[in-house]
């Protein structure tokens, strides 16, 4: 797959996308990751990418000239995506949405953001992370390349795992995890998860998952239409999980 991404700081991209699951999708070829710098397309000696904001106002605007010229002259895969608070809302069905593509790309804003026409004339859409502010859009970036990558085929050593974990198929929160040692100051793996019995652990699993959606994201059980039956019943069979 491969990923352009614009950015005047993209040493910070590089550098998160070089560590990790990232890292060994680049160096095995499976992620095509290319930066560009704006920076490089300005003409003055300052290599200036901002500028006032027509009317006034507080901060700077990101030119439009440097920001066409970097993406017409890369000729990036499309779609692309300004990265801003008030795009379309990223989450794991948007992720798998474009794991499923041969590549997309996404500008990074700074300051108080681009000029109108970079959103009108040169992107294909907006994308955010969250109802939140940031300096700019390189963290951003950088959790949506992580959040496709991690679903190629061949970029997780269990692919299994994209299936089980939160917001996979099951459209749950994940259900606690344990390992060694089974007793740790006093607290207890429960018993169920070292019986044996695999049918009866997949169905703690199941009723886990539930509790802890219901507590915490009692909207992602709405959104599959509420409790099933079934679910009803494993709820009554194996209580949640608490602590001391």
């Amino acid at each position: 797959m491969r990923i352009d991404v614009f950015t005047i700081f993209p040493g910070l991209v590089d550098t998160f996308c070089a560590e990790s699951l990232l890292g060994k999708a680049r160096a095995s070829g499976l992620l095509d990751l290319r930066l560009h710098d704006p920076r490089d397309h300005t003409s003055d000696v300052h290599r200036t990418v901002d500028d006032a904001p027509f009317g006034g106002g507080a901060g700077m605007v990101m030119k439009p000239e440097p920001l066409f010229a970097s993406v017409e002259a890369a000729q990036p895969p499309r779609p692309l995506f300004l990265l801003g608070p008030g795009g379309r809302r990223f989450d794991q069905a948007m992720a798998t949405e474009l794991a499923s593509l041969d590549g997309f790309s996404m500008l990074c804003g700074r300051y108080e953001g681009v000029d109108q026409r970079v959103r009108e004339h040169l992107v294909d859409g907006e994308l955010s992370v969250g109802d939140v502010v940031l300096n700019g859009g390189e963290v951003a970036a950088c959790l949506v390349v992580e959040a496709v990558v991690r679903l190629l085929p061949g970029a997780m050593g269990n692919q299994a795992s994209p299936v089980h974990e939160s917001f996979g198929v099951s459209g749950l929160l994940e259900e606690p995890m344990y390992t060694r040692p089974a007793a740790f100051r006093g607290w207890e793996v429960p018993e169920v998860l070292r019986s044996g019995d695999h049918a009866r652990i997949e169905r703690w699993r199941r009723a886990q998952a539930l509790h802890r959606t219901l507590r915490d994201r009692p909207d992602l059980v709405e959104a599959r239409g509420g409790l099933s039956e079934v679910d009803r019943r494993l709820l009554e069979e194996f209580p949640s999980v608490t602590y001391p």
